[in-house]
C-alpha cells in the first residue's frame, strides 16, 4: 500500500512537469519561416530544411522550433507576415525563395535573415558583398537566369528543327538567342489573367518551343498553370526546376531547390550557435540537374536522343 507521502510526492511531481516542459519549450531558439509558396506544394523543402539544420545537432520540436508563414501565392500577404514574425521575436527568420528575402529585409534590420534567391544579392542591395554579407542577412545564391542559354541548346536537342523560340523573361537571353542562330519571341505575364493571354499569343505565334523565364513569379506557377497550359497547346517547354517536370513539364535544366534549402538550413544552425550573418559569406547552390519526362517526350510526339538522356541527372518514365 503506498503511503501518504510518497503519494502528495508523486502528485506534486505530475503537477509540476507540465510547468518544466512548457518552460523548456519557451526555452528553445524559434525561426520563422517566410515562403510564397503552400506547405502542399513545399513539404519536401522542408525536409530539406530540417535535414540542414540536423547535420548541426539541431531537431524541430527538440531544440529548435520553427514557425511556418506560407503565403500561397498571395504575395501582398507577405510584409504582414514578416511583421508577424518580428512581433514574435525570433531567432532569425528563414526566407527561402523570391520575393521572401526583400520582404524580410524591409521588416527587419537587426533579427538575422538566412535568404534563398534567384536574383543578385548584392545588385538587389541584399548584401554589401557575398564574401563579408555585412548587415543582417546572409544566405544561398541559387543560379537562374545564367543558365537559359543551356537550357535553349537542351530544348533544340530534343527539337532539332526549332526555329522560333518564345521566352516568358527577358533576361539572358536575346544573347543566347542569337549566339545559337534562332529567333525569340518575349512573353509577359505579370499575374495569373495574363497566362490565357500569353497562351493564346503562342497558338498565333506557333513557336517551336517555349522556355520558362527565372521570374519568381513564374516559377511560383510553373508547378500548375504553366504545365497545365503547355501541355493542352501541345508546346515543348523547359523549365527551371525539376518540380515542374514531376508536374508533367517536359524537361528542366536548374539548380537544385532541395540543396538549396538544405545549405539554407545549415546556414541557420551557424547563426543558432553564434555565429554572425555580416560574417558568413553568401554560397552558391551549385548542384544543377537535368530532368526528363518521358511521358511526356511521348505525348508530345519526341524522340530525345541517347546521349542526351544519359547525360540526364533523372529521367521520369
Amino acid at each position: 500500500m503506498m503511503k501518504r507521502r510518497e503519494f502528495i510526492t508523486l502528485l506534486g511531481g505530475a503537477a509540476t512537469w507540465p510547468l518544466a516542459a512548457r518552460a523548456q519549450q519557451a526555452a528553445m531558439p524559434m525561426i520563422g519561416l517566410l515562403n510564397g509558396r503552400s506547405i502542399d506544394d513545399a513539404a519536401y523543402l522542408v525536409a530539406a530544411l530540417r535535414q540542414g539544420l540536423n547535420e548541426a545537432g539541431y531537431v524541430e520540436g527538440q531544440n529548435v522550433a520553427i514557425k511556418y508563414r506560407w503565403a500561397d501565392g498571395h504575395y501582398d500577404r507577405m510584409p504582414a507576415m514578416a511583421a508577424d514574425l518580428v512581433r514574435r521575436q525570433v531567432a532569425l527568420i528563414a526566407a527561402l525563395g523570391d520575393p521572401s528575402p526583400f520582404v524580410a529585409k524591409a521588416a527587419t534590420a537587426t533579427i538575422p535573415i538566412v535568404f534563398l534567391s534567384g536574383s543578385d544579392p548584392v545588385r538587389r542591395g541584399m548584401v554589401v558583398s557575398l564574401n563579408r554579407p555585412g548587415g543582417n542577412m546572409t544566405g544561398v545564391s541559387v543560379i537562374t537566369g545564367v543558365l537559359v542559354a543551356k537550357r535553349m541548346q537542351l530544348l533544340r536537342e530534343v527539337v532539332p528543327t526549332a526555329a522560333v523560340f518564345a521566352e516568358t523573361d527577358t533576361k539572358d537571353v536575346k544573347e543566347a538567342a542569337q549566339t545559337l542562330g534562332l529567333q525569340l519571341r518575349i512573353l509577359h505575364a505579370g499575374n495569373d489573367r495574363d497566362f490565357d493571354a500569353v497562351f493564346a499569343t503562342l497558338v498565333q505565334l506557333r513557336p517551336s518551343a517555349l522556355i520558362v523565364g527565372s521570374d519568381p513569379f513564374l516559377n511560383s506557377r510553373s508547378e500548375q498553370q504553366l504545365v497545365a497550359l503547355a501541355a493542352r497547346h501541345a508546346v515543348p517547354t523547359i523549365y527551371n526546376y525539376r518540380e515542374s517536370v514531376t508536374a508533367g513539364g517536359l524537361m528542366s535544366y536548374g539548380t537544385s531547390l532541395v540543396d538549396g534549402w538544405r545549405l539554407a538550413g545549415v546556414y541557420a544552425s551557424k547563426i543558432l550557435r553564434g555565429a554572425k550573418p555580416a560574417d558568413l559569406p553568401v554560397q552558391n547552390a551549385v548542384k544543377v540537374e537535368l530532368v526528363i519526362n518521358l511521358n511526356t517526350v511521348k505525348t508530345l510526339g519526341l524522340t530525345v536522343p541517347l546521349p542526351l538522356l544519359g547525360r540526364a541527372d533523372e529521367v521520369i518514365e
